[in-house]
């Protein structure tokens, strides 16, 4: 891929520039700069924004509400967006189940699901893992048993993000327990509001609820709710995982990350009358991240162009995960090392709403000490990177 922008490319950077600046909240830009948690509304707020632009969901066909842009255009797009802080629209819905219902779901499914995904209406949530179900998830054991034109569902899943806020769920259920393990499973939405239903938080390192249990009991749900063929949901799940796991690499977020190091290490004072952006040995680690940073900058373009000729990502989807996560943590554990002992007094309440404290700005010991602890979490959702290397030395090495 030429890496040169076009005269109109160059003009499609200048129209998002301008929107970000004009159109993306100055107060939740400010929450962002802070570190502080956006609401549900004001994510949705945002998101309601970009789908009147009309730049809700770069990655759909035109036909669905897509933007039909390029490549190219879809990295400019998401490379200003990390730059400046805007939130990328929560993927659950516009990046995940999504491309699944289009790619198998009924007509009806579509009409009935996908609008309300494309306007934000509907938040999505995603039931997968369970507790004996993480890395090997095709161990799940969440049952689905047909009744009539129902399903009755019982079992529960877990580090379920941002369930609490959902409105429906996609899940992997079990609807045969006699044929290998990965041809017994359907994938199955699920209300949320289902009797039947429901949610335990799990606090996290930060002290943040942000994942949770979700428990089913004799959960009744429509068969037209099945997506697909019953028992083919494994392959199905696969295709989300590969958009899932691409989306994580995050390099606009990394270079917005690497950027706010660079800034830190101007600040901080090396102990010998100067600054850690001019020690040699840290500088020597900000080179080699930045390095890495570009690769994979250059390993998500060649995706998205495979993308835009119609095929689905594959084990290259595993690399980006591997790569992107870790150089998140890898920059984490550089601004941690750069507070140094300041990381101590850590405030979590700081980062919530209604918080009326002294606040501490981005690069803060309290800011540090919080990436660091939410984001080891990175390495492991999406498919734990010891697997990721698993399936890349299957699909690309053979082994």
């Amino acid at each position: 891929m030429n890496a040169d922008f076009t005269a109109e490319e160059l003009a499609f950077q200048a129209e998002v520039r301008e929107f970000l600046a004009n159109e993306f909240p100055a107060e939740l830009k400010e929450k962002v700069d802070k570190r502080i948690r956006l609401s549900k509304d004001e994510i949705v707020g945002w998101q309601k924004i970009l789908y009147k632009k009309g730049w809700m969901a770069p990655n759909w066909p035109k036909e669905y509400g897509g933007t039909g842009w390029t490549p190219t255009q879809k990295y400019i797009f998401s490379t200003e967006m990390g730059l400046v802080g805007a939130p990328e629209p929560t993927p659950f819905g516009v990046t995940m189940v999504a491309p699944v219902i289009m790619a198998y779901g009924t007509e009806e499914q579509k009409q009935r699901f996908l609008p309300d995904i494309l306007e934000s209406n509907v938040w999505w949530c995603q039931g997968y893992s369970e507790p004996n179900a993480g890395s090997d998830l095709a161990s799940l054991k969440t049952m689905a048993v047909r009744d009539g034109d129902d399903y009755i569902v019982n079992g529960n899943k877990t580090w379920n993000t941002y369930g609490q806020y959902a409105d429906w769920i996609f899940c992997l259920v079990r609807t045969d327990n006699s044929v290998k393990k990965q041809e017994g499973i359907s994938f199955l939405l699920i209300d949320m509001k289902s009797p039947g239903i429901t949610l335990k938080p799990i606090v996290l390192l930060d002290g943040h609820a942000e994942v949770n249990e979700v428990f089913f009991d004799d959960v009744r749900v429509p068969a037209a709710n099945l997506i697909g063929e019953e028992n083919k949901g494994w392959t199905y799940a696969k295709v989300l995982l590969t958009h899932e796991r691409t989306n994580i690499a995050g390099v606009p977020r990394g270079k917005r990350r690497l950027a706010s190091l660079k800034r830190i290490a101007a600040e901080t004072d090396d102990g010998f009358g100067g600054t850690m952006a001019d020690n040699a040995d840290f500088k020597a680690q900000l080179a080699e991240v930045e390095i890495e940073l570009q690769a994979l900058e250059y390993a998500e373009l060649r995706t998205l162009a495979a993308l835009s000729v119609g095929k689905a990502p594959g084990p290259e989807s595993s690399i980006l995960k591997i790569v992107g996560t870790e150089l998140a943590q890898k920059m984490d554990e550089m601004t941690v090392e750069l507070a140094g002992y300041n990381c101590l007094p850590f405030v979590p309440e700081q980062f919530e709403e209604g918080f009326d404290g002294e606040q501490m700005g981005p690069g803060s010991s309290a800011a540090a000490a919080l990436s660091y602890f939410n984001n080891r979490k990175l390495s492991i959702f999406g498919g734990s990177n010891e697997v990721q290397r698993n399936i890349i030395s299957k699909a690309v090495l053979g082994l």
